[in-house]
């Protein structure tokens, strides 16, 4: 594969566009590729084919840049196309905190499970049955990978709703969970063997070694000396499970009905309510800033992130193998979770695409958090499959957070504000308030 097209979809994300080609341009095979950028805001559109240009003259690179207001327009043709559009902005996310926590939940960061997690993944499907038609249309054998959330519901979707297989979803947290892990051991990353397995933002380490030596007894004796590390959601989830989960504190309270719910745990354990609304006046603020840098000719920044779809990309097209996680349907890669779910596996990458691993069996209690979890994905994505919306209200039963806080009239109720709210978003057959 020679100058591969690669196509960024909500390319107006511009902080992580940034961070994505700082990493593509990294690449000595990936500098002659063609960079074709689709948003919906002109504006921000604009924004990104600028901060593109320059992060291509800074990093030496001979790329073709292109930005297209019309998504077929930039989608044909493509090898690769990278998902990261947020439906309704910052906007959206205010409403998916306010309308909950006026009803008594409280979250954190609101985008895999949850109210938040639902209704973000009901505002996104029809975004993504319409981009799976395209691709079907005029790029049919492109990859897609996907950084979306919540993740695992839209990467079940895509795969029911367009029929698409090339389809990988891609999250940073299990490389920098090792990454924070090992610096708090004080081991060098590179030196350590690991293996995580497990679902979206609840994934867990199940082997952690450095010389073939287990490193989790050093984790249990820093543990046991230091009380703040103990004032952690996923240390805590740590000792009571056994397995280190792949997950911030702030993200893997919401998965689970024992903290955000008490006083003493929020209190306890530290947690940010609402955390998130704080992060996303931040990133207007620093996509504001690269947009007046950009237009002054001030410096912006170039370094890169790390992500995996650069990596996928130059595997890919160099044979180059390397080892990913993924987010994938399961089909048998972890025995005991549902088939149809989407789980967190490693995976390799070389000419051939991403061929995810088998991981077997997952310890039972750390697959019996995961199953209450994909079990509420399954129930979103059936919501739209089937035109069903009392299957949103039993996602929200569902939900382990949510159903701490409230009885299930007060599930339904909010329910009901949340699609008055977010109506204009939904699919029709979703938009109807079905009372308590």
């Amino acid at each position: 594969m020679i100058n591969p097209k690669i196509v960024l979809i909500g390319a107006g994300s511009v902080v992580f566009t940034q961070g994505l080609l700082a990493d593509l341009f990294a690449f000595p095979e990936l500098k002659t590729a063609h960079i074709a950028l689709h948003d919906i805001d002109a504006e921000r559109l604009a924004t990104a084919e600028a901060a593109a240009r320059y992060i291509a003259e800074r990093r030496g690179a001979d790329v073709r840049v292109t930005a297209h207001a019309d998504r077929r327009a930039a989608l044909e043709g493509a090898d690769f196309v990278i998902n990261i559009v947020q439906i309704g902005m910052g906007e959206a996310t205010r409403t998916d905190f306010e309308i909950p926590a006026r009803h008594g939940v409280r979250q954190t960061i609101g985008d895999t499970l949850g109210v938040g997690g639902i209704f973000r993944a009901l505002r996104t499907f029809p975004f993504l049955k319409a981009l799976g038609e395209d691709i079907a249309a005029v790029c049919p054998d492109a990859w897609l990978l996907n950084y979306t959330n919540p993740m695992a519901m839209n990467v079940q979707y895509l795969v029911a709703a367009t029929g698409l297989t090339r389809v990988v979803g891609l999250c940073h947290s299990v490389h920098w969970t090792m990454h924070d892990l090992c610096a708090l051991l004080n081991v060098p990353l590179d030196e350590v063997t690991y293996r995580a397995a497990g679902v979206n933002h609840q994934a867990w380490v199940l082997r952690f070694e450095h010389d073939g030596t287990d490193l989790y007894p050093r984790l249990d004796a820093l543990i046991a000396e230091d009380e703040q590390l103990r004032r952690r959601v996923r240390v805590d989830m740590y000792r009571r499970l056994g397995y280190y989960p792949t997950e911030t504190s702030e993200h893997s309270s919401e998965y689970v009905p024992w903290y955000l719910h008490h006083d003493s745990e929020v209190e306890r354990l530290r947690l940010p309510i609402g955390a998130y609304l704080g992060i996303v006046e931040e990133n207007v603020a620093e996509y504001e800033r690269t947009r007046d840098a950009l237009a002054t000719g001030a410096c912006i920044d170039v370094e890169g992130t790390m992500e995996y779809a650069p990596q996928i990309i130059h595997s890919m097209v160099t044979g180059t193998p390397r080892t990913v996680y993924g987010n994938v349907p399961n089909r048998g890669l972890i025995d005991n979770l549902p088939a149809h779910g989407v789980v967190e596996v490693p995976c390799l990458v070389d000419r051939s695409g991403v061929q995810p691993t088998r991981a077997g069996a997952l310890p039972p209690q750390l697959a019996a958090l995961n199953r209450t979890y994909l079990s509420m994905n399954d129930l979103v994505v059936r919501a739209a499959l089937e035109d069903e919306p009392r299957h949103i209200r039993h996602a929200a039963m569902t939900d382990p957070a949510t159903a701490a806080a409230l009885r299930v009239e007060q599930i339904w109720e909010l329910c009901d504000d949340m699609v008055r709210a977010h109506a204009e978003r939904l699919q029709p057959g979703l938009r109807a308030t079905l009372g308590s």
